[in-house]
């Protein structure tokens, strides 16, 4: 099975970018499963009910999210209610007793006669938000798909991390135990692709969809003035320049669920 992941589509450019450019990387490395985090891809924070459509509509069969998972909640929450919601949160956020909406932090996906299970997680170290560990998390998930009598043939793992050596840390927590672990949060491509020894394949950042220059995506100028004052008021704006880039990962996971190759992919185009 092949896995091509998206990571992160960033405000309007990132939309925009991965719009002109999904089919011919798609056609180019021809997944079972497409999926895309989108924790920054409306006005650089989480996502609204039209941009889940939007993205949905060309051809990515999941999504995840991360820290900025409820900065919009208001406007997705009759989203997150349909049966056929295809967003995940981070299963390690404690549950929320404040909004009456079902809390995906996992699902079995099926796809081209293979079951995937995707778990999302998010980091403890650097974070804006106090969560439960993502190592007892993951043991815990896998415990309750086999209680209730569920099976998979694949395990993938986004894990929104600050953190390399936590990566790594659940990265080999995990070895053997699921086909592929991808970071999410830094806004960094990381050159450290590989497989670990009991057959994991892993990335700790795929890096992003949106503006090549800017600050992670956002103008530089609307972001001086929190380094030069150490304030954080200042609204952040995104970047409206030319130069875009694509990041993504691909995965090959054979049928016993290990990782046979792994590739990270990034290109540079003006609009």
């Amino acid at each position: 099975m092949k896995i091509l992941a998206f990571w992160d589509v960033y405000w309007r450019i990132g939309r925009k970018a991965l719009s002109r450019e999904i089919d011919v990387i798609k056609g180019q490395y021809t997944p079972d499963l497409c999926i895309a985090n989108i924790d920054n891809c409306s006005s650089g924070r989480w996502a609204v009910e039209k941009h889940i459509y939007e993205l949905e509509s060309l051809g990515i069969d999941f999504f995840s999210g991360g820290d900025h998972f409820f900065d919009n909640i208001t406007d997705i929450q009759e989203y997150l209610k349909k049966d056929d919601a295809k967003l995940l949160r981070p299963a390690n956020f404690y549950e929320q007793r404040y909004y009456d909406i079902p809390w995906k932090g996992y699902s079995l996906i099926e796809k081209n006669g293979k079951n995937i299970l995707f778990i999302h997680l998010i980091g403890e170290v650097f974070m804006n938000h106090n969560v439960y560990s993502p190592f007892l998390k993951f043991d815990e998930i896998l415990s309750e798909v086999a209680d209730k009598g569920l099976s998979y043939d694949v395990c993938i793992v986004d894990f929104h991390c600050e953190a390399s050596a936590e990566f790594y840390g659940l990265a080999h927590f995990i070895d053997g135990r699921a086909g592929a672990i991808f970071g999410t949060h830094t806004h960094v491509q990381t050159n450290d692709e590989k497989i670990l020894p009991w057959g994991t394949g892993l990335i700790s950042d795929v890096w992003m969809n949106g503006a090549l220059f800017g600050v992670i995506g956002a103008e530089y100028e609307s972001v001086r003035k929190r380094f030069i004052t150490g304030i954080n008021k200042w609204l952040i704006s995104q970047s409206l320049e030319k130069e875009y880039v694509i990041s993504a990962v691909s995965f090959e996971i054979w049928d016993d669920g290990k990782c046979v190759s792994v590739e990270k992919i990034r290109k540079e185009w003006s609009l």
